[in-house]
């Protein structure tokens, strides 16, 4: 059985989630969570959160289940839509600026 959970429009570059989201994929649901609660990253916060949430939905539909029965079977950070807008560079030229937005994905399976 299958448990989701998605984060969307994340103001965290998903150049900065995917080594964070590398470590905990495959691993157990519940190692996942204690590894992300105690990583010292702002950005590990969000990878936490939704890992989190599928670990709640998953309880929500099955009562018996814990976080120990869990695997984290699939963890995709992909891209989101991206703020440009430009500031002004050196010699009257303009610099282009990009503010890169992430959808955070989580997929559960039963051990």
């Amino acid at each position: 059985m299958e448990f989701k959970a998605m984060a969307r429009f994340v103001r965290i570059s998903p150049y900065k989630l995917r080594p964070i989201a590398d470590v905990v994929r495959g691993k157990n649901a519940n190692y996942g969570l204690g590894w992300l609660t105690t990583c010292g990253l702002r950005r590990a916060e969000a990878v936490q959160k939704v890992v989190a949430s599928a670990v709640a939905n998953a309880k929500q539909k099955d009562q018996n289940l814990q976080a120990s029965d869990l695997l984290i079977h699939e963890l995709k950070v992909d891209h989101g839509p991206m703020f440009r807008y430009f500031k002004p560079g050196a010699m009257g030229r303009s610099n282009v600026y990009r503010k890169r937005l992430s959808h955070i994905s989580v997929i559960l399976k039963k051990i």
